[in-house]
């Protein structure tokens, strides 16, 4: 007899509680193996390919495509051994004794297995594989000296499968508050537990009686009042990308008391060591090397001689930590919106090194298939907003770090050059610091020093 396994939404780590279901991968009534990805998902930071750590027949999906479901609500249900000839060998002979699964505790990323191909069964063994899940009913807790009250209907052990709900808020609410859905009846089409229904339990709950179904009443619409019309104009939910940006920036305002010092610099000399750079050809000859690249080296080379901006505040501690290592971070826009992809052990590399991983990350970031991994655990951010043809810009803290380089357009501008006036490469730079980890004097120097080595290139040389 087949079991029919629950697959619920796992956490995809650093600290994400919901997912956008992107585009389902399989169908009811396919053939899934274990760890085969079953559904593509949005989370704040990546697009995931969630693989299935059971194998066997899908008998049933939770949630259309762009739906967003919290940690933990159902996925999909799949049914685990059949009848000979229902499934492939390698599914039917494993047995469901053992409740076969991948055993995973990251899944997400799942092991590499080779993905079976999809393929249809009868529908009579879809039916006949739709037996309960087998997980055990939470065993109720009795109030002490309940109020008399309408009684919930009780529970089976035919009803420990998936409970007739629909809405992840609905299911999501229960969980909040403690309540067994399977100990509701619903009041909805076909026995459906609506939100209406838990709201009454939680009720119930608190005034020590049984949740009664609440009886459906017609609502005449309420009068038409100036006040009452929704406000007119288009309305974008904030979720995936935007949302996870828009929590971080407010966050970033509320905790972190920031300011900003900027200086105008001549980048005539770095535009100058940058082409000789990428016009050396023979032996000497390597990939070319971005404006980017030059001026993340710069700011490791300037996070070294002032390393109070590289660190966080622990609040809870009440203790500034200033980190061994430099995951530096760059601002990418992309069609998703705004990401910050982070180069590694920055500290240790140089600018050819920088820049190959910036364009690795660039790439991954414009078509979508950064990691959760490549995108958290920055140290130093380096926004390079020149790219938008504005010239500064006092940019929010990337939370939970201490500071952001911000750089503007690189153009001619007149400039006092050795006592006279001559058209020079001028940039913009701006430093937005957290003022716990260091005072105005430490950012000052942070800038200045970043600014000299834009002006004479030869002081890295220094540090090489």
């Amino acid at each position: 007899m087949p079991k029919v396994l629950e697959f619920k939404l796992p956490d995809l780590g650093e600290g994400l509680t919901e997912a956008e279901i992107v585009r389902w991968l399989v169908e009811v009534g396919d053939v899934v193996a274990i760890d085969q990805p079953v559904v593509e998902v949005e989370t704040a930071k990546a697009m995931v390919e969630v693989p299935c750590p059971y194998g066997g027949v899908v008998t049933a999906r939770f949630g259309e495509e762009g739906t967003e479901l919290p940690v933990g609500s159902p996925l999909l249900t799949v049914a685990v051994g059949s009848a000979e000839g229902d499934l492939p060998e390698d599914l039917s002979d494993k047995g469901t004794d053992g409740a076969e699964s991948s055993g995973n505790v990251l899944v997400g990323y799942g092991t590499g297995a080779p993905a079976a191909r999809r393929r249809r069964v009868r529908p009579e063994a879809i039916s006949a594989a739709a037996a309960p899940v087998a997980e055990p009913a939470p065993v109720p807790v009795t109030a002490p000296a309940p109020a008399p009250g309408p009684v919930p209907a009780p529970v089976s052990d035919e009803a420990s499968g998936p409970v007739a709900v629909v809405s992840p808020l609905v299911r999501r609410l229960a969980r909040q508050h403690d309540l067994d859905l399977r100990q509701l009846t619903g009041s909805g089409f076909d026995g459906l537990i609506l939100r209406a229904d838990v709201e009454s339990a939680i009720r119930a709950a608190a005034n020590g009686t049984a949740a009664a179904p609440p009886v459906p009443v017609p609502v005449s619409p309420p009068a038409s009042s100036p006040t009452s019309a929704p406000v007119a104009g288009e309305r974008i939910p904030l979720r995936g990308v935007r949302g996870a940006v828009a929590d971080k920036l407010a966050r970033s305002r509320r905790e972190i008391p920031d300011a900003t010092c900027w200086v105008d610099a001549d980048a005539t000399e770095l535009m100058a060591a940058r082409a000789a750079m990428n016009g050396a050809g023979g032996p000497t000859a390597g990939p070319k090397v971005s404006v980017l690249a030059l001026l993340a080296r710069i700011c490791t080379a300037a996070l070294a001689r002032f390393p109070e901006l590289n660190s966080m505040v622990d609040l809870e501690a009440r203790e500034i930590v200033r980190l061994p290592a430099v995951h530096l971070g760059f601002a990418a826009q992309t069609e998703r919106g705004l990401v910050v992809p982070v180069v590694r052990d920055a500290q240790s590399r140089n600018a050819e090194s920088i820049g190959a991983e910036i364009g690795r990350l660039t790439e991954a970031a414009r078509t979508g298939t950064l990691t959760p991994a490549e995108l958290t655990g920055g140290t130093f951010t380096l926004n390079n907003y020149g790219v938008f043809g504005v010239d500064g810009s006092t940019p929010i803290i990337n939370h939970p770090e201490a500071a952001m380089l911000g750089v503007g357009r690189i153009v001619p501008k007149p400039w006092v050059h050795r006592d006279e006036l001559a058209v020079r490469q001028v940039v913009q730079l701006s430093l937005t610091f957290d003022h716990r980890v260091c005072d105005g004097g430490t950012a000052g120097g942070f800038l200045r020093y970043v600014a000299d080595c834009v002006e004479q290139p030869a002081l890295l040389l220094r540090t090489l």
